[in-house]
């Protein structure tokens, strides 16, 4: 990679990004733990603002920022219980994506450090507590 070749030119561009999000979203899609985030009318344009929020941060167009101001990523899933289990679905359809898309090994490392490092910065709930659950605390 050149200097002036970012990220998203070196693995290839606008293509790349359309390609790893949508496997990803037709993983979310079929989850049965993570679909309920997503209302039916929200499917298709949250698709489109991760890809662009995708885009953006390694160095393709500025649409995200056009469109939606500062991605403000905590901010915007507060209204959601991103628990660790969600996490790590989350984590699973991103890693199921990623192979499907086959960047060379190295660019893969890039990504997956990230969104392995963002999806463990959305976390904002503990796992839930049932009825009935042992309580190990004391209480």
């Amino acid at each position: 990679m050149s200097d002036a070749e970012s990220f998203y030119d070196a693995v290839g561009g606008a293509d790349t990004f359309h390609r790893l999000v949508a496997a990803f979203y037709r993983g979310v899609a079929a989850d049965p733990e993570l679909r309920p985030m997503y209302p039916e009318e929200d499917l298709g344009p949250a698709e489109v603002r991760f890809r662009m929020f995708l885009e953006q941060y390694w160095g393709g167009p500025k649409t995200y920022s056009d469109e939606r101001g500062h991605p403000r990523l905590r901010m915007r899933h507060a209204p959601f219980a991103v628990t660790p289990s969600s996490r790590d679905r989350w984590l699973g359809h991103m890693r199921a994506a990623l192979d499907e898309i086959a960047l060379p090994p190295d660019r893969d490392e890039e990504i997956w450090r990230y969104m392995v490092m963002a999806a463990h910065s959305m976390v904002n709930t503990d796992e839930p507590h049932y009825p009935g659950a042992i309580d190990v605390s004391g209480n």
